[in-house]
């Protein structure tokens, strides 16, 4: 998905030129994109056999639905138990947990 939002446009070819090495192949690269066409992610326009593909989401919708589908289904919707789980296993770092309580008190401060 990160190409597709970079390149806005593009076919399988234009995806794996910009992909690391070593580059995956041709089929793998298209069943992906097959895959996230299927979950309604990714849209095309057919050229003859060619297919030129495009998001049909954006990527803050596409973090929303990633997000709500981890949270669903590793922490049982609970931010408190995805927050504790980064912090054990220091994904999160201490200064990054005083930022993240600013911003709550902030938001706090202007709903009141």
């Amino acid at each position: 998905m990160q190409i597709i939002w970079q390149i806005e446009k593009g076919y399988v070819k234009d995806v794996i030129d910009l992909l690391p090495i070593p580059k995956p192949a041709y089929n793998t690269v298209s069943t992906i994109i097959r895959i996230l066409e299927t979950k309604g992610f990714i849209g095309h326009h057919a050229f003859g056999k060619s297919h030129q593909y495009y998001a049909l989401i954006s990527k803050e919708d596409y973090k929303r639905h990633a997000t709500e589908k981890l949270m669903g289904g590793y922490f049982e919707n609970s931010v408190e138990s995805m927050f504790s789980f980064f912090v054990k296993e220091e994904k999160i770092d201490l200064n990054d947990v005083d930022e993240i309580l600013k911003m709550i008190n902030n938001i706090k401060n202007k709903t009141k």
